[in-house]
C-alpha cells in the first residue's frame, strides 16, 4: 500500500504496537500516530472534536491516507468498571462509553474519511468487540461497554453505506482484536482460555493480516482477530 496510515491511539497497547508494525513494513509513506497522551501536533482526543479536526487538517496535508485505524477503547477508568448488574448502572458511566466508544470514533470518520481519495482503496477500521455482537450476548452484564461497541457496529455499517456513494474502493469495517494482554484487559484475563491470550504485537499483527484480506463487499461488517466475521 502507498499513500500514509493512521492510527487513532497510538500509546495504548494495540494503537503503539499497530503504529510500530506500520512503520517496520514500510509499506506507506508516512505514518501517522495520534492519542490523547501525546502533546503538540500528535494529540488527538476523542472527546474534543476540535482537537480531531486538528489532527486531520495535519493528515489532509499528504499523502491521502489509505488506511484509518481506531485503536481507542474505555472498560474500565479508576475504580469504574463494567456493570455486572442493573443496579450499578450509571448515567455519567454509560454516557463516558459512548463518548469514547461510539461518539469518538464517529467524529474520526467524519474528519478523516473525507480525506481518503476518490476511487482509490481505503480502509477505516475501528476496534469494536465481540462482547458488542447482541446476536452473541448469552451472558449479559457491561451494559454500558456492550450497549457502546454494538452502536459502534451501527454506526460502522451506517458509515459504509454512506462512503459507498462517495468511494465505491473504500473499507469500512469494526475489528474484534481478540483478548490482548494491555491495561484494558488486566482486570478480566483470569477466564481467557490457555493460548487466547495476545500479546501486543501479535494482535497487531493479526489485524493487519485481516485489513489486508479484506475486500469491498466487506465494508460495514466486523470482524474477528482471526479474519471470522462477528454477526451483529
Amino acid at each position: 500500500m502507498t499513500g500514509s496510515a493512521v492510527v487513532i491511539g497510538a500509546s495504548g497497547g494495540i494503537g503503539a504496537a499497530l503504529e510500530e508494525a506500520l512503520v517496520d513494513e514500510g509499506a506507506f509513506d508516512l505514518v501517522h500516530g495520534f492519542a490523547r497522551s501525546r502533546t503538540g501536533a500528535r494529540h488527538l482526543d476523542l472527546e474534543d472534536e476540535s482537537s480531531i479536526a486538528a489532527a486531520a487538517a495535519i493528515v489532509a496535508k499528504g499523502p491521502a491516507p489509505t488506511l484509518i485505524v481506531v485503536a481507542t477503547g474505555l472498560l474500565h477508568a479508576g475504580d469504574r468498571g463494567p456493570e455486572k448488574a442493573m443496579r450499578e448502572l450509571d448515567p455519567a458511566w454509560l454516557a463516558r462509553n459512548f463518548a469514547v466508544n461510539t461518539i469518538g470514533p464517529a467524529l474520526v470518520a467524519k474528519h478523516f474519511l473525507p480525506l481518503m481519495t476518490k476511487g482509490t482503496r481505503g480502509v477505516f477500521a475501528a476496534l469494536s468487540a465481540r462482547v458488542g455482537s447482541i446476536s452473541d450476548n448469552k451472558m449479559g452484564g457491561w451494559y454500558g461497554y456492550r450497549a457502546s461497541k454494538s452502536a459502534l457496529n451501527m454506526m460502522i455499517r451506517t458509515l459504509a453505506i454512506e462512503e459507498k456513494r462517495r468511494n465505491d474502493r473504500s473499507i469500512v469495517v469494526g475489528l474484534h482484536p481478540g483478548t490482548v494482554d494491555t491495561g484494558l484487559s488486566k482486570p478480566f484475563q483470569g477466564n481467557v482460555q490457555p493460548g487466547r491470550l495476545f500479546d501486543a504485537g501479535r494482535a497487531a499483527v493479526q489485524l493487519l493480516d485481516v485489513i489486508d484480506g479484506l475486500k469491498v463487499p466487506d465494508s460495514g461488517k466486523i470482524f474477528a482477530w482471526d479474519g471470522a466475521e462477528i454477526p451483529a
